[in-house]
């Protein structure tokens, strides 16, 4: 059995669903497993899943007993990572899939927001478990945030229009997830991952208004209005300060791009251009 931390999230519904396809025998974990079940955020049909909060590894004790590998979503588990592993280990969970980001191999972007990731990437190296570590590039769906103004105004007000990186599909990350989960040998490694390409903000607003077949605009603004207006939206105070902090340093020196996927998947990793197609309804009123 595999046990899902960050199930609700993009990466884990993708993984849960792979996984379910596959027929290995997966769980999601979920602070509040009714939501988890019905409406709009349900996961994948046929996902068990079960209460627990990834924070107080404590409430993980019951799911983690016979289960054989642990995906770790630092944004889940937040400060509580190192006991996780501690407690999975204790319960005899042998591998552990590590969701971090590339900012800690390249840098980029605050430097306290790449500490957390290479913390909870030591606590899983110091753990006893089978550890491997996912380096994702930014999530080419960090552009859902724009469904609000593309819905109301079909115009984007951003900050760094021109700040490029190799935005990775959550589709690759899942299906290299699975394999590290399910497959031996990738004890022990440290995956950069990222998509095929170099995109700029300005060119993803575009590969989303012709996957839409509607025009839309890019209207440039001071980084603070955005902060700003994600705070308005109730976001956290760390969201804002992640992207813009990686934009602004991406504007001078773009974001890394790998082949790794490709090396790991056999095929090319998904671009933004196929991101945009397979997102487009969610853009629409």
């Amino acid at each position: 059995m595999i046990v899902i931390t960050g199930a609700t999230g993009t990466v884990g519904r993708e993984t849960l669903k792979l996984l379910r396809d596959g027929g290995s025998r997966a769980v999601a974990v979920s602070r509040d497993p009714e939501r988890a079940t019905r409406g709009e955020s349900a996961l994948p049909e046929g996902v068990r899943v079960v209460g627990g909060d990834p924070s107080d590894p404590k409430t993980l004790a019951p799911v983690l007993d016979g289960a054989e590998a642990l995906l770790l979503s630092p944004r889940a588990v937040g400060s509580a990572g190192a006991e996780l592993l501690g407690l999975a280990a204790e319960r005899g969970v042998r591998r552990v899939v590590v969701l971090s980001a590339v900012t800690v191999e390249y840098g980029g972007g605050y430097a306290r927001f790449a500490e957390g990731f290479r913390a909870v990437e030591d606590a899983a190296k110091a753990s006893g478990l089978d550890w491997t570590l996912l380096r994702c590039a930014d999530f080419s769906a960090n552009a859902l945030a724009w469904i609000p103004q593309v819905r109301a105004t079909g115009t984007v007000r951003g900050a760094y229009g021109g700040a490029a990186t190799a935005a990775i599909h959550e589709r690759d990350i899942a299906a290299v997830a699975v394999r590290a989960l399910v497959e031996d040998g990738h004890a022990g490694q440290a995956y950069a991952l990222t998509g095929p390409e170099l995109v700029n903000q300005r060119k993803k607003l575009r590969l989303i208004s012709e996957a839409l077949g509607e025009q839309l605009a890019w209207q440039e603004i001071a980084p603070e209005q955005v902060r700003q207006g994600m705070l308005a939206q109730g976001l956290p105070e760390d969201v804002p300060d992640r992207l813009l902090g990686y934009l602004a340093e991406c504007l001078q020196r773009p974001g890394p791009s790998t082949d790794t996927v490709e090396q790991l998947l056999g095929r090319p990793a998904l671009d933004f251009e196929q991101w945009a197609v397979d997102h487009a309804a969610a853009f629409r009123k």
